[in-house]
C-alpha cells in the first residue's frame, strides 16, 4: 500500500480516542459506531452535543444518524466515487491546504489528473447522493478543522477496500487534517486485541512492529535473534489459506481463537475445505462450531485467567492481569504454544511468564523499545515508544511520514464497482453488521442469558417496501439465498435499510449469514467483500 496507508502500515488509529471531542468536524464512514464501538460512540455523541459537525456516511440509517449534522446515504460499494467527488469539490473551490501538500505530499499532479473522472454529475449517478449533499459535506470537512475521520470494516471489507482507504487518506492529506491533534485517519479495530496481534506479526508480510518479511535486513535481524533460518517469502492471507486447503495444498491447520464455520466469508467453502484436512487443531475457550470439527481441541484460558498485555485501537499497550485460576485443564495461549514448540524440539520457548516474552518483543521491535511492565503498570503507553525515556505517541505523523522521504503519497484512483451486484435472479443487496449485545460469532456472548434475552435470534432487516413487493409479513421466517448458499431467518421491517438493501449480523449459528457472502478479494489487501453481495428473499413453501 502507498500514501498514508503505507505511512500508517499497521492500520492503526493515527490519533487518540480522547482527541475525538476536540474535532470541529467528524466524518464517520463505514462504521456503525454505536453498535460495534459503543465507548468510542459516546465520545462522538458527546462531541456532537457540544457543537462538532458530525457527517455520517452509511448506506443505512444507523443510530448515529440521530446525532448527525448530515447523513450521506450512498449506494453500498461506491465510497471511492463519493470521497473523490468531495475531493474534486475541495480542489475546485480552493479549499485544499496547499502549504501542507507542498511540504508533506508527493504525486499531487497525478492525483489531480485523476479527479477529472469524478465530476459531480457522474458521482451523483454512481452513488445516488445528490450533488448538493456532496458539496456541502466537502465544504464542511475542509473548512471546519481540526477534522477527524473514523472508519471501520464498512470501508475495508470490499473488493476495492484498499482504494477506499486510499481515498480517505487523500481526503485527510489534501486538507492537512493529519499529524495534528483531533485530526487523522482513525480505523476502529473490530476486536480488543486485533491491533496487538498485527503488531506481533500476525500478518503474512510482517515480523513484529511491521518489519517486512521480504526485507533482507529484517530477515537477518530475526534470524540472529531466533537462531534459525527464515524464508523471505510473504505468507498467505486468511482467505488464501482456505483456498489452498480446498485445493489440497495445505493438509493441516492450527486455529487459535477463530470460528470460521460462522465467521469465514463463503462459509460453505471454508467448511468444505476444513473437511478435507488431514489434521485440524482448534485452540479456544469454548467448544465452538469449528472446534466440533477438530481432531484435537486445546482448551485456552480466558482474559481473566491469564497475565499479559492487550493493545487497543489507539495503539495503547495495556496490562492484563489474572483475576481467577484457569478453569479445568485450560492454559494461557502462550503456555500452550510454548509447550507444543518444546515437544517438537524447538528452542527459544523457555519462557517462565509473559513479562519475559515482552522483553524479547522489546528487543526486536523498535516501536516497542521503551515499553516495560513497570512503565505500563498503571496506564498503558502508545507506540511508537522507542526508548525508556519516551512518553509514547498519542498522535502520529506530527513531523514526517514513515516513508523514505518523509512524505505521504497522494493516490490517483478510478471507480470500480463491487464484484457482485443485484440482478434479475438475485435482486437485493445484502450487507452485514453487528449487534450491540453480541460479539463476533457469539461463542462467548450467546452463553450469557441476559445478553441472549436482549437479542436472542437473527433478524433479516428489510425495508417494508421490499417486504410488501415480496408478500412477506413481519416476523415471518423466510429463505434468503445467494450464489453460494442459503439459510432461513426471521424478518424485521425497518427504515434503517433503504429499499433494495437487506442486512444481517453474523452472530447466530441458526441463521449463518456467511453462507451467503462473497469471497471476492481486494487485489492488494486480500480482504473479502463481506459488505456487498446479491441475494434473493423468498417465502418458505
Amino acid at each position: 500500500m502507498a500514501g498514508l496507508a503505507t505511512a500508517l502500515g499497521s492500520g492503526a488509529m493515527s490519533n487518540s480516542i480522547n482527541e475525538i471531542g476536540g474535532a470541529k468536524t467528524i466524518l464517520a464512514i463505514g462504521t456503525n459506531t454505536t453498535q460495534a464501538h459503543p465507548v468510542i460512540a459516546l465520545e462522538v455523541k458527546k462531541a456532537a452535543r457540544n457543537g462538532t459537525n458530525l457527517i455520517v456516511v452509511n448506506p443505512k440509517k444507523i443510530d448515529l444518524c440521530r446525532h448527525a449534522t448530515m447523513h450521506i446515504q450512498q449506494r453500498p460499494g461506491t465510497d471511492v466515487s463519493l470521497l473523490m467527488g468531495m475531493l474534486r469539490t475541495i480542489v475546485d473551490e480552493g479549499l485544499a491546504d496547499t502549504d501542507f501538500i507542498e511540504k508533506h505530499c508527493d504525486n499531487y499532479d497525478e492525483f489531480i489528473a485523476s479527479l477529472a473522472e469524478f465530476d459531480l454529475d457522474s458521482v451523483e449517478k454512481i452513488t445516488g447522493v445528490p450533488k448538493g449533499q456532496i458539496t456541502k459535506a466537502a465544504r464542511m470537512y475542509a473548512s471546519n478543522g481540526p477534522a477527524s475521520i473514523l472508519y471501520c470494516m464498512g470501508i475495508t471489507q470490499h473488493s476495492h477496500g484498499t482504494d477506499n482507504v486510499w481515498a480517505i487518506s487523500n481526503l485527510a492529506l489534501v486538507t492537512g487534517n493529519i499529524g495534528k491533534k483531533s485530526t487523522g485517519v482513525n480505523p476502529l479495530r473490530g476486536q480488543n486485541n486485533v491491533q496487538g496481534s498485527c503488531d506481533m506479526g500476525a500478518l503474512p508480510e510482517f515480523y513484529t512492529g511491521y518489519q517486512k518479511v521480504d526485507n533482507p535486513e529484517s530477515q537477518k535481524k530475526f534470524e540472529a535473534a531466533w537462531g534459525v533460518n527464515l524464508s523471505p517469502k510473504v505468507g498467505l492471507t486468511h482467505a488464501e489459506i482456505f483456498d489452498r486447503i480446498y485445493d489440497d495444498k495445505i493438509k493441516s491447520l492450527y486455529l487459535v481463537g477463530e470460528n470460521p464455520v460462522l465467521s469465514e466469508v463463503d462459509a460453505n467453502h471454508a467448511i468444505a475445505a476444513m473437511e478435507k484436512l488431514n489434521f485440524l487443531v482448534v485452540q479456544d475457550i469454548f467448544l465452538t462450531e469449528t472446534a466440533e470439527m477438530a481432531d484435537v481441541v486445546l482448551p485456552a484460558a480466558t482474559f481473566a485467567e491469564k497475565d499479559g498485555t492487550f493493545v487497543n485501537t489507539e495503539r495503547r499497550v495495556q496490562r492484563v492481569r489474572q483475576a481467577i485460576a484457569p478453569a479445568g485443564d485450560s492454559k494461557a495461549d502462550w503456555k500452550i504454544v510454548c509447550e507444543i514448540a518444546k515437544t517438537m524440539g524447538a528452542s527459544g520457548f523457555d519462557f517462565s511468564d509473559p513479562q519475559e516474552i515482552m522483553k524479547e518483543i522489546v528487543s526486536v521491535t523498535p516501536s516497542y523499545g521503551g515499553i516495560t511492565y513497570e512503565r505500563i503498570e498503571e496506564v498503558g503507553l502508545q507506540w511508537p515508544c522507542p526508548d525508556k525515556d519516551h512518553p509514547g505517541t498519542p498522535t502520529l505523523h506530527t513531523e514526517r511520514f514513515a516513508t523514505a522521504n518523509g512524505k505521504a503519497k497522494l493516490i490517483a484512483l478510478s471507480f470500480r464497482d463491487s464484484a457482485e451486484l443485484p440482478d434479475e435472479e438475485y435482486p437485493l443487496m445484502l450487507t452485514t453488521d453487528r449487534s450491540l449485545f453480541h460479539y463476533h460469532t457469539g461463542s462467548m456472548t450467546r452463553r450469557v442469558d441476559g445478553l441472549d434475552q436482549l437479542h436472542s435470534e437473527e433478524l433479516l432487516k428489510i425495508n417494508p417496501e421490499d417486504a410488501a413487493a415480496l408478500g412477506i409479513v413481519e416476523d415471518e421466517m423466510v429463505q434468503i439465498s445467494s450464489r453460494r448458499g442459503q439459510t432461513t431467518v426471521k424478518t424485521k421491517f425497518t427504515g434503517i435499510c433503504p429499499p433494495g438493501l437487506v442486512s444481517m449480523t453474523f452472530h447466530f449459528a441458526e441463521s449463518p449469514v456467511n453462507v451467503l457472502t462473497n469471497a471476492a478479494l481486494d487485489p492488494v489487501a486480500k480482504i473479502p467483500e463481506t459488505k456487498v453481495c446479491a441475494v434473493r428473499v423468498e417465502k418458505i413453501s
